[in-house]
């Protein structure tokens, strides 16, 4: 019997939801950070076995937003819970239980398919106070499983994955066995590109950073990809920010960036960036549309 189906990743910003995405489809798809609401668009990641095929599918950090980007990335998680065949909710052990309580209950709240838990982070947790933390959880929802994990360590992984595995229905591959995930190279270049602003600065300019490819050629001779991506800001201060002195920011920028598309591609690149100021884009429709953040 062949399984199939989709998974949606669903929590709170920070809990390890894409950390969890990239151990499970084992390269690294989702930019992963310190800092939260850093996915902004559902990325899908497809883990290929003998026997199943298995779409998981990362969204942004449920979260009350106030904002249209916010917003926006509020409905993209949404939305795919209602696409998904299961539901995996991950909860950090290490944050304050009742957010996370309160969050399981509004989120799970009517939702028409099975619903795994996984509590993520068990590694920085002193030992008795995961068992408490389960019994709370547990009384919340019929639960189809509770799996204590950590994502960074890799632990508990393998009993989640069959578990979802065993619950998927029967049916078809949906994807081509050698698929890692259906987000196009330019997606995870722009992906790629906004990790590293989101890492490499400060306070609200990862928040105000939007990252589009214009140019993306491949030159199979020479094993080379030419990539020219634009940085849009709200302001200039902003800009001057993302620029650094003497160019030194948008440098180290792209030279982290760049390495990490190497990895991922499996070729050289040369990465040409630019910056510029769209004002005000956090709270336009048109402008989010334009960068492909709503519909």
């Amino acid at each position: 019997m062949f399984r199939s189906g989709f998974i949606a990743i669903i929590g709170r910003p920070n809990v390890g939801k894409s950390t969890f995405f990239n151990a499970i489809i084992g390269d690294k798809i989702s930019i992963v950070t310190a800092k939260p609401q850093t996915t902004r668009n559902r990325i899908t990641g497809i883990k290929n076995l003998p026997d199943a095929q298995m779409i998981f599918l990362d969204t942004p950090g449920m979260h009350r937003a106030k904002t249209p980007l916010n917003r926006a990335m509020v409905q993209a998680a949404r939305e795919t819970m209602g696409d998904a065949d299961l539901l995996l909710v991950i909860v950090d052990c290490t944050g304050r239980s009742d957010e996370e309580e309160r969050f399981v209950q509004e989120t799970i709240a009517g939702a028409g398919s099975p619903v795994f838990l996984a509590i993520n982070k068990i590694d920085r947790l002193e030992k008795p106070l995961l068992l408490p933390m389960i019994d709370r959880l547990s009384r919340m929802h019929d639960f189809a499983g509770i799996f204590p994990i950590s994502a960074l360590k890799k632990e508990g992984l393998d009993t989640l994955v069959t578990s979802l595995k065993e619950a998927l229905p029967e049916g078809p591959r949906l994807f081509p066995d050698d698929m890692a995930t259906d987000a196009t190279e330019r997606f995870i270049a722009e992906e790629f590109i906004r990790e590293r602003i989101t890492v490499l600065t400060s306070q609200e300019i990862p928040y105000v950073t939007a990252v589009s490819v214009d140019s993306f050629r491949e030159d199979e001779a020479k094993n080379l990809i030419h990539i020219s991506a634009v940085i849009s800001v709200e302001k200039e201060s902003q800009k001057a920010i993302l620029i650094g002195r003497k160019g030194a920011m948008l440098k180290k920028i792209g030279t982290e960036a760049r390495e990490a598309m190497e990895r991922l591609f499996g070729a050289k690149v040369f990465l040409e960036l630019f910056v510029r100021v769209s004002r005000d884009w956090t709270t336009s429709d048109k402008k989010l549309r334009e960068f492909g953040l709503i519909k």
